[in-house]
């Protein structure tokens, strides 16, 4: 695995975009995520999403992902300790963590670790594998079908991702929402590189992508808000 600068990645390593039909791989283990979240950000890589939605069956291949921990990850919602909005990200692993930003979108993560200790793995971007009609329906401002689940908020409005999603559990074949154990990409694809946005320990490489992925998000670093002064 190669650390890059990260930025607009070009043409995919993925000839086409297969039709999706129904997911033929196995659900992915929920053992294979309770481990450390960079080995289970690397794991994910490569894998199905797939969601139920009224329309229809949503399918994406996770083409980038960021690893966040708990008490030591200044970045990670957990870095001050459990409350109820982030409880799912002490575990089990393999459960949705979604939440609500900016007063405007959802974004999704997947717990990892050991059932207790607080570490998931936020979903940052995939490629479309199913419908490409219902996706555009879905998400008719994108401009290009590589912009359909570019970053975690255009992502998770394709697959209906909302609070009311937080907890499902990932590995069970009863779940609206499913990953599926896709093989990992070739060793050599894999790239990483500083969180997007992140201004608290802004060096770390946690994220993980997919070289040539045109799905992948621009990198953009993290700013610090300025304190306003004492009166």
């Amino acid at each position: 695995m190669g650390r890059t600068t990260p930025g607009e990645p070009g043409r995919s390593d993925r000839p086409g975009s297969a039709a999706y039909e129904g997911g033929s791989a196995p659900l992915l283990d929920r053992a294979e995520l309770a481990v450390d979240v960079l080995p289970a950000a690397e794991r994910l890589l490569g894998c199905t999403l797939e969601a139920d939605t009224e329309e229809g069956p949503v399918a994406v291949r996770l083409v980038e992902v960021e690893a966040y921990r708990g008490a030591d990850d200044p970045a990670s919602h957990c870095y001050r300790g459990r409350t109820p909005r982030n409880a799912v990200m002490f575990g089990p692993a393999g459960h949705l963590y979604v939440y609500f930003v900016y007063g405007m979108h959802y974004c999704a993560n997947v717990s990892c670790l050991v059932d207790g200790v607080a570490g998931a793995v936020l979903l940052r971007a995939g490629e479309l594998l199913s419908d490409p009609d219902l996706a555009r329906a879905r998400r008719p401002t994108a401009r290009t079908d590589a912009d359909l689940a570019r970053g975690p908020a255009r992502m998770a409005s394709l697959l209906g991702l909302t609070r009311d999603d937080n907890g499902l559990d990932v590995s069970d074949p009863a779940s609206r929402v499913r990953i599926r154990a896709e093989p990992p990409p070739a060793a050599s694809s894999i790239r990483t590189g500083p969180r997007v946005g992140v201004a608290a320990a802004a060096d770390l490489p946690w994220r993980y992508w997919i070289d040539g992925s045109p799905a992948v998000s621009a990198y953009r670093p993290g700013r610090v808000r300025a304190r306003r002064p004492s009166t």
